[in-house]
This record gives structure tokens, C-alpha cells and sequence, in this order.
């Protein structure tokens, strides 16, 4: 047993302990502020460009270009747009059952937590409008237009596989010591 749950008192009538209470908080609330940026942000791009206008106008190192994206990941197979959403609520729903549990400390939590926010808010988008609002345009980027949501899927995932193939799964320091 880890320092961190001998320090917890016992569950209270079927609750889960104070540790777990926390773990899930770190995770939700890294979710929704992704979320809350992700949708702050598309909106405010929405309310200023049309789809397919740019930001500004000439080429830049960034430009903010509007579009309107009904495919996977860079506009992947766009007929397939429902499946997406299947597939970010599977994906949702198995980080916030077994992301507390998942080890790894803080940044894991962290990490998965804008997984979580980044599928939460595509989804979001797909389910109300049928499609995902891309506007950050880097150009010497290989890839398409993306949003703050995919930032946080793409940081996320890139924090949880360095940890894994650094530290392992779920083994913290202290259990490494030993």
C-alpha cells in the first residue's frame, strides 16, 4: 500500500477514498478547462471569420483559418463522422473509469485529463453540429488545420506513452526503489 492511501482514511459508506476523490478531481477539472478553452476559442473564431477565411491573410508563420471539419483527424474519411463519435464516447468513458486508477502520478492525471477534455469537446461538436471547427494553421506543419481540442489529445497521449516507455505503467518512484 503507498504512503498516499495509508494517509487516507477509509471509504465512507461505498464512497471512494479521499485519494481517489482527488485523483478523479485533478482529471475532471483538467478536462473541463480544456474543454471550456477549446469551445471559448472556436467560438470567438467562429464570430469573427466565415469558414475558410483566414487570419490574417497573407502567409505567416500561424494563421487562424476557419473551417468546418465533418472527418477523423485531418479531415480523415469524412462520411464516417458518427463512428468518430463512438468512438470519442468509448474513449471518454474508459479514461474517466479507469484513468484514476491508472497510476503514474500527477502528470498522468494531468495528461489524461486533456485526452478526456480534447474527445469531450470533438464530440461535442459532432454530436450538435455534425462536425468539428478547425482554425490553427501552421504552415510549415505537415498536418491539416486542427483546435485546442487536439492539442490536448495529441499532448496528452504524448505524456502518457513517454511515461509508460520511461517510467512504466502505473510504477511510481517509490515502487521503483524498492
Amino acid at each position: 500500500m503507498s504512503a498516499e492511501e495509508q494517509a487516507s482514511p477509509p471509504a465512507v459508506s461505498g464512497l471512494p477514498s479521499r485519494s481517489v476523490r482527488r485523483r478523479y478531481a485533478v482529471m475532471l477539472i483538467t478536462a473541463a478547462v480544456v474543454i471550456g478553452l477549446d469551445h471559448l476559442t472556436k467560438w470567438l473564431v467562429s464570430s469573427h471569420l466565415s469558414v475558410g477565411e483566414q487570419w490574417p491573410s497573407q502567409e505567416a508563420f500561424v494563421n487562424i483559418h476557419l473551417i468546418h471539419n465533418s472527418g477523423a483527424a485531418f479531415g480523415i474519411l469524412p462520411q464516417f463522422s458518427y463512428l468518430y463519435l463512438v468512438v470519442a464516447a468509448i474513449v471518454a468513458g474508459y479514461i474517466a473509469f479507469f484513468g484514476p486508477s491508472m497510476g503514474g502520478g500527477v502528470w498522468r492525471l494531468l495528461a489524461l485529463g486533456c485526452v478526456l477534455g480534447g474527445a469531450l469537446s470533438n464530440g461535442i461538436d459532432r454530436l450538435v453540429n455534425g462536425y468539428v471547427v478547425d482554425f490553427i494553421d501552421f504552415h510549415f506543419w505537415l498536418f491539416q488545420i486542427f483546435n485546442v481540442a487536439d492539442m490536448g489529445i495529441v499532448g496528452g497521449m504524448l505524456v502518457v506513452v513517454f511515461q509508460i516507455l520511461v517510467e512504466g505503467w502505473g510504477v511510481g518512484t517509490a515502487e521503483r526503489r524498492r
